[in-house]
């Protein structure tokens, strides 16, 4: 069965970040032996003065295939008691968990997760929504104010047009030369594709910049570029700085 996990405002400035704890989650999934978990994706949400937050507001969700031994309840309350024990004292976690085959209305949960990029939204709105589409969303300590993080979490991951996939690529020293084809070939990187969203050649010529990072576009775990105007050598990679968009 395919499910999202979403996780929400688990931090302080001193503690580990919510993305290694949905990192630490998604390896127990393995480690337990309930099925695989795939990658972790990073949704910026609205910085307001009425939000609280620990740095950016943002939440980390991730998608799973569970096998038949680990029902979505079983994950849920594990996830539960796992943020109660590794959530930072004074955060306000939240956690949804949905299942996409089973949700009555998509379209109305990835609306919650737009709307938490541009307004400030309340845990009542949230639960309602959750109610109305069919996810589970619970709070875990605090005021549980991450439970408006999580839904829209899971909303945008839906949506597969939001977030940057948690951590760098390692694909070789900023300012070394890879082809198209040979980028592909990593793991974590379904496609890559043009700013302007042009698909270069196989044969192309890419210069690495730092800290390399994947989107997600349509779904899919895609590595932008921009052009250098070198025919040599015709692109590079994205700074994060460009990427602060997705």
């Amino acid at each position: 069965m395919n499910i999202l996990v979403c996780l929400d405002d688990t931090d302080d400035l001193e503690s580990r970040g919510t993305g290694e704890l949905a990192s630490l989650l998604a390896a127990q999934i393995v480690e337990e032996g309930w099925g695989e978990s795939q990658f972790i994706t990073r949704h910026q949400l609205l910085v307001h003065p009425d939000i609280p937050y620990t740095s950016h507001n943002s939440s980390m969700c991730f998608g799973a295939i569970l096998n038949e031994n680990c029902p979505p309840a079983r994950l849920i309350e594990h996830a539960g008691r796992f943020l109660e024990r590794e959530s930072a004292p004074g955060s306000d976690p939240g956690l949804c968990v949905a299942t996409p085959a089973l949700l009555t209305d998509s379209d109305a949960l990835l609306g919650f997760g737009r709307s938490a990029k541009q307004e400030v939204l309340s845990k009542e709105s949230a639960y309602a929504v959750a109610r109305q589409v069919g996810v589970h969303l619970s709070e875990h300590g605090g005021t549980g104010q991450g439970v408006i993080g999580a839904l829209a979490g899971v909303g945008l991951r839906l949506g597969g047009n939001d977030g940057r996939l948690k951590g760098r690529l390692q694909l070789g020293a900023s300012g070394d030369i890879r082809t198209i084809v040979a980028l592909k070939t990593h793991p974590l990187i379904d496609t890559v594709r043009a700013l302007d969203g042009a698909f270069p050649v196989a044969s192309d010529k890419v210069e690495l910049g730092e800290k390399i990072k994947t989107v997600l576009l349509e779904g899919k775990s895609v590595l932008l570029l921009e052009r250098t105007g070198d025919p040599a050598v015709p692109w590079r990679t994205c700074s994060r700085q460009q990427l602060r968009n997705y």
